[in-house]
């Protein structure tokens, strides 16, 4: 019972972010860019990790099957929305 209600939390969360309220709190605070970013990261990590990590299992070797799975109970917001963050920042030019 209690790895169901982890994997719920999990999948909860993870619809959390698309909140209209939440997405109003960013846009309010760090702009459209930043809500931008962080959607394209969900898209990312939610659907092109999966499948890339399939697309290895398919023709690279089949360990990589564990991946997918993985790719949705693994939240990498702390590492890659900074990252997409400040490369923005950088290409903008502005602070």
């Amino acid at each position: 019972m209690k790895f169901l209600r982890w994997l719920k939390h999990r999948i909860l969360h993870k619809f959390e972010h698309f909140s209209i309220k939440k997405l109003k709190k960013f846009l309010k605070e760090n702009g459209l860019a930043f809500v931008v970013i962080f959607i394209a990261w969900e898209i990312i990590e939610d659907v092109l990790f999966p499948v890339l990590f399939i697309f290895l299992g398919n023709h690279v070797h089949p360990a990589f099957y564990a991946g997918a799975p993985a790719a949705w109970l693994l939240c990498l917001h702390w590492l890659a929305i900074p990252i997409l963050w400040g490369a923005w920042i950088k290409i903008r030019g502005k602070k």
